[in-house]
């Protein structure tokens, strides 16, 4: 999980209890899981005795981060960044000890209230004159949006943003003792900015590291799916899209994730791998890895609904499975199978003129027919009795929705108005 860390990081963690920070912007009402990587970081320091503090960017979210951004990030207003800070809280809630009597309890900040009554002129007196504009623009956030191709350019607002998040790591030098600042790897240029406002204006020393940026195998995005980001929040992502996320991670992925993204101990997970390359066709590794990060992120309950959802398609599932199911898993379930729209009032309606007449499922009453006869047509995962059958408001998924299957994969979904 490390990929720079300043000299004398390591023997300080190994000496005392170190209070470590990582900011968060709170762009969105939710974490997605790319915040997943820093947010592990803090959860194994905790784990290990030290002291996790998680700094919401109220402030500096106002202004936005150029850190490997080719354009401008917009800018929020205070009430949108108020309701993001609190849907973030809730979640982080899920992965640190904040309610320990321990003196390591983690603590959640928010950079708007120590930086909301400062002013400019302040500011740039206090702040401003101990980082030289030479330094600032030696970092690779900076100097690549000012010399690169598109010749955006940079305005004064971003370029301020390193001596924010450098003075918020001030902050919490001096008021929490607070001696390392984590984040990805673009964000080493901020977070060195930071140290160095802390030697040139306290004397004081503190740390960095970083974990690197999380990519596919193949050089893609991580937590990017057709769909857009892998959100934290169930109200975006389902559980059981999320579940399927991991599940379908490749090989090579499932062996790094598996490292990062669960709390398993070395031994099990060099096992799990071990195991996984003796016969990967299983996909042990990737079940494991998906159990572990989804029951994490929601829980127990949400992963055996993800998995017995996982089996309404893939599996033999019964119809009683098949009616638990929200809506949004539903159609998360049966995305990409081929649906078409009646009118509530078609209603109740014989089985043959509802699959030949008022939909495309079948081309014909006769071959429709037929293959009722031969025990080919499920309605809602039940085996159609009889060309007479009636189907009626009651067999209704969610009150809208139903579900035929022709032979043994082929789904159509009827919607109804």
């Amino acid at each position: 999980m490390v990929h720079d860390i300043m000299p004398g990081t390591e023997e300080l963690l190994q000496k005392e209890m170190v209070t470590a920070y990582v900011g968060i912007d709170p762009t969105a009402d939710s974490l997605h899981i790319g915040h997943l990587v820093s947010i592990m970081m803090l959860r194994h320091l905790q784990a290990c005795g030290h002291k996790p503090l998680a700094v919401l960017g109220g402030a500096t979210g106002m202004i936005g981060d150029p850190s490997m951004k080719s354009v401008e990030r917009n800018l929020l207003d205070e009430e949108t960044l108020r309701k993001n800070q609190e849907g973030i809280k809730k979640q982080l809630y899920r992965f640190l000890d904040f309610t320990s009597p321990a003196p390591n309890a983690a603590e959640l900040l928010n950079n708007y209230d120590w930086t909301k009554n400062y002013t400019f002129l302040s500011f740039t007196r206090d702040v401003g004159k101990h980082i030289t504009v030479n330094y600032m623009m030696s970092k690779d956030s900076v100097r690549k949006r000012i010399c690169g191709e598109e010749r955006e350019g940079m305005s004064f607002t971003e370029f301020t943003y390193q001596l924010l998040q450098g003075y918020d790591f001030l902050h919490l030098y001096e008021t929490r003792h607070c001696r390392l600042q984590m984040g990805g790897s673009d964000q080493w240029g901020n977070i060195t900015t930071g140290t160095e406002l802390i030697r040139r204006k306290s004397g004081g020393e503190a740390f960095a590291l970083t974990c690197p940026l999380i990519t596919k195998a193949d050089g893609g995005k991580f937590g990017k799916t057709e769909q857009g980001n892998v959100w934290l929040s169930p109200d975006y992502t389902s559980p059981y899209t999320f579940y399927q996320f991991w599940l379908n991670v490749s090989d090579e992925d499932a062996v790094r994730y598996v490292k990062i993204f669960t709390m398993l101990g070395r031994e099990e997970v060099e096992n799990l791998i071990a195991a996984h390359a003796e016969a990967p066709h299983l996909r042990e590794l990737q079940k494991r890895l998906a159990k572990e990060v989804t029951c994490m992120v929601h829980s127990e309950a949400d992963y055996l609904a993800a998995v017995e959802a996982s089996q309404i398609l893939f599996g033999h599932a019964t119809p009683d499975a098949l009616r638990k199911l929200d809506e949004k898993t539903f159609l998360a379930v049966f995305d990409g199978v081929p649906a078409c729209d009646i009118d509530r009032t078609a209603l109740p309606q014989n089985i043959v003129e509802l699959l030949a007449v008022a939909t495309p499922v079948f081309p014909s009453k006769g071959e429709c027919r037929k293959m009722i006869q031969g025990g080919g047509v499920s309605l809602n995962k039940e085996k159609v009795s009889g060309a007479d059958f009636a189907v009626t408001p009651e067999h209704l998924i969610n009150g809208k929705y139903l579900l035929i299957q022709k032979g043994k994969k082929n789904y159509f979904i009827i919607c109804v108005k």
